[in-house]
């Protein structure tokens, strides 16, 4: 079974490009920083970047809606593949085809770097405490007291 279930932060934004002929199909390259859970004997985190490629509708979804910062979860498969290069050294490549990526934070998240693309009306997280301002006089509408 080839499966992979990766979550981590995107590097930059997606490279699309389009196939030639009749039916072009969306090819979206990106890159996932993902941490590493365990770090040996330093305090500082590390992350293993990792290349991601996704076709047709789901890389038309990364070119529509994925940008540097975002925290995603991808579902997809290794695939290992090699090409000479233009110097004739043969160099070898491993990519993650993207099944499916879903979004793990929110738009206003925007902790640590994150994507904060602000939404007309939503209440904006209150600075250092990650907690979001609730607006005076909307304690009657809330589900709890």
């Amino acid at each position: 079974m080839n499966k992979v279930v990766l979550m981590g932060r995107l590097t930059r934004d997606p490279e699309v490009r389009y196939s030639q002929g009749e039916n072009s199909m969306a090819v979206a390259r990106y890159t996932l920083a993902v941490d590493r859970r365990f770090s040996r004997g330093n305090d500082e985190a590390s992350a293993d970047f990792i290349g991601c490629v996704a076709f047709g509708k789901t890389g038309e979804f990364a070119e529509k809606y994925l940008r540097k910062g975002m925290k995603i979860a991808v579902v997809g498969r290794i695939q290992t593949g090699s090409y000479t290069n233009k110097d004739g050294v043969k160099v070898y490549t491993t990519d993650v085809v993207v099944e499916d990526h879903e979004f793990c934070e929110s738009k206003n998240a925007g902790s640590e770097g994150g994507y904060s693309g602000g939404g007309a009306g939503r209440p904006e997280p209150s600075a250092g405490d990650g907690f979001m301002n609730i607006p005076d006089g909307i304690d009657e509408e809330l589900p709890f007291n």
